[in-house]
């Protein structure tokens, strides 16, 4: 099965992407907002979850209802820039388990290396959403698609909030089945890997570093 890649074009969703992208957005202003984006991209790639049918007692009456079936969820951001987007997505799944893996891009290959990496112990149990606010050449996100299927994981949702066409197009040549949720796609990468126009270095945006 071929995975999707979804661009969502929610009024607020782009609103939010604007605001993010200026560089005069402070600390605390552009972490709330990743957050906030977050939150709207998960309400969209859970779309899909499963249901069942249960009765439930009203103050009045019992009466059929639906309720979330099937696989558990797990959140696995990318260290450090996908930690921004765990508490947005758990707003919605507050239930879901979090991994963590640690990845950081050589800057003379710009291939990604791991540092770090602990996933939940029934992660192939579980439908799993990577988080990483950039997309760029595509690298860190297939190295930790990898990590989690050599882990059991079997269905894995992959989500952003800028992607460049050339890091869509690694994740789908290495990760076919993987569906791919972004705010915004952007032109291209530069000389340097970076997204462009994009919004600079979210690791460092989100937690005031340089």
């Amino acid at each position: 099965m071929n995975g999707k890649v979804m661009i969502l074009d929610h009024p607020l969703i782009r609103h939010k992407v604007s605001l993010i992208r200026n560089k005069d957005t402070g600390v605390k202003e552009f972490r709330e907002l990743i957050s906030e984006i977050a939150t709207l991209e998960a309400y969209e790639a859970t779309r899909d979850l499963q249901l069942e049918e249960t009765e439930v007692e009203t103050p009045l009456c019992k009466t059929k209802a639906e309720t979330l079936s099937g696989k558990k969820l797990a959140l696995v951001p990318i260290l450090r820039a996908g930690l921004g987007m765990v508490d947005g997505v758990l707003t919605l799944i507050p239930a879901a388990k979090v991994g963590h893996i640690g990845l950081y891009r050589d800057p003379e290959t710009l291939k990604p290396v791991k540092y770090y990496c602990k996933l939940p112990s029934d992660i192939g149990e579980r439908q799993v959403f990577v988080l990483d606010p950039m997309l760029a050449t595509g690298g860190s996100a297939s190295d930790a698609i990898d990590f989690i299927k050599a882990d059991g994981a079997k269905h894995i949702v992959l989500m952003c909030v800028i992607a460049a066409p050339e890091g869509i197009a690694a994740v789908q040549e290495r990760h076919p089945d993987v569906d791919i949720y972004c705010a915004a796609l952007d032109e291209k990468l530069n000389d340097h890997g970076y997204i462009v126009p994009g919004l600079g270095d979210a690791g460092d945006r989100i937690f005031g570093t340089k």
